[in-house]
């Protein structure tokens, strides 16, 4: 063979060995945590046979819930998680060489927080003071601070996925919890932490919030009692003149009461003690009911040309609005009268006017009405 040829016959060998080309679909994959996915590697080569391998572009190892097809050409990712997030990458390998492609997994997911310092936070008047929320998610997590209570977004510093809450110069007024609050698509997460604020030695200084409550029979109704003083004040609750409700609950100066009703109505009494001294401040609750009806009689039997007397009563928040009519029939008779306390009179009965009358009591809760049957004898 002549030195042309041999040329020849080594660059057809040079192409006809050429390293495996490889393709990965898709490139990039987003799912939510939970869900499962699968990449499928796609190989070009003029050599046989071609081994597949799939790896982490850092080396690391394939987590225990991602599986490799029997040939080597399917990864699958089941119940994704956050930690399979990342660049995969299948590697083919022939004699004639070596040939690799990417592909992308992100996995969407709630957010997760972690605040630092933990707390809870005790700290002294005037120290300046500082609390980091971290965030991790995807999409990116928006973060923000409120206290406990109160729905106003608090002022804050916010750089890449911390969310930072700070005090130049703490005040005894600042005291209480802090929450850190992360929301994307996927889900809301929420972080407290506590500051305890502590004063020069002191009296307590108690407040209750809210002042005055109107609550509506059957709600759950919650005050919150604070107190400033050194050391910290021990906080109790009472109600004046009785005791509190069996279904209330007294919690880190929180008093919950369940199912209130109108014997629950009254002031309640918060009282702040500690070595130095008591203090004490108050909430008036008052709770409003529907009317609860009853007819006056509620039997009645008469002789034509009697009078008919009805009086309605009714327990309830005032004010209470009584309606007069007949059962089955389109209206009272026209001789009928009735006033604004309830009372029905009907001068001089028929027999016709027997029958059932309904009063109802209505306020602005709700209704009730009761029933009185009256028979007129010819």
């Amino acid at each position: 063979m002549d030195l042309s040829a041999l040329l020849l016959f080594s660059v057809i060998c040079a192409v006809s060995a050429q390293a495996p080309v490889v393709f990965v679909e898709p490139k990039a994959a987003t799912v939510r945590q939970g869900e499962t996915v699968s990449f499928r590697c796609q190989v070009r080569s003029s050599v046989q046979p071609v081994n597949l391998e799939w790896t982490r572009a850092n080396n690391q190892a394939l987590a225990d819930n991602i599986k490799v097809g029997p040939e080597g050409s399917v990864l699958t990712v089941s119940n994704a998680r956050p930690l399979n997030q990342g660049q995969y990458r299948c590697v083919a390998v022939s004699s004639a060489g070596r040939g690799a492609a990417s592909a992308v997994l992100n996995v969407k997911h709630p957010p997760k927080l972690r605040l630092t310092p933990a707390g809870p936070l005790l700290v002294r008047v005037g120290d300046a003071v500082s609390v980091q929320c971290r965030a991790t998610g995807r999409p990116r997590p928006k973060l923000t601070w409120r206290r406990q209570g109160s729905t106003l977004q608090l002022f804050t510093t916010d750089t890449d996925d911390v969310n930072t809450i700070q005090w130049p110069a703490i005040r005894s007024e600042d005291l209480g919890v802090y929450v850190c609050q992360a929301e994307n698509s996927e889900g809301v997460s929420e972080a407290k932490i506590e500051v305890i604020v502590e004063e020069e030695p002191g009296a307590p200084v108690a407040s209750v919030t809210p002042e005055e409550i109107t609550a509506v029979e059957g709600q759950t109704v919650s005050m919150e009692c604070r107190a400033r003083g050194s050391p910290p004040p021990l906080i109790t609750w009472s109600k004046l003149r009785a005791p509190l409700p069996w279904k209330s609950k007294d919690e880190n100066g929180v008093l919950t009461l369940e199912s209130v009703g109108r014997q629950d109505s009254g002031q309640y009494i918060c009282n702040a003690t500690n070595v130095h001294g008591y203090s004490e401040a108050y909430a008036q609750m008052e709770v409003e009911t529907p009317p609860y009806a009853t007819c006056l009689p509620d039997q009645v039997k008469l002789q034509a040309g009697d009078p008919l007397h009805l009086q309605c009563l009714a327990h309830g928040s005032h004010p209470i609005q009584f309606t007069w009519s007949r059962v089955g029939r389109a209206g009272l008779p026209a001789a009928a009268q009735t006033t604004k306390d309830g009372k029905l009179l009907i001068p001089n009965v028929k027999p016709g006017l027997s029958g059932t009358y309904k009063c109802v009591a209505s306020n602005h809760i709700g209704s009730s009405e009761a029933l009185a049957n009256v028979h007129v004898k010819a």
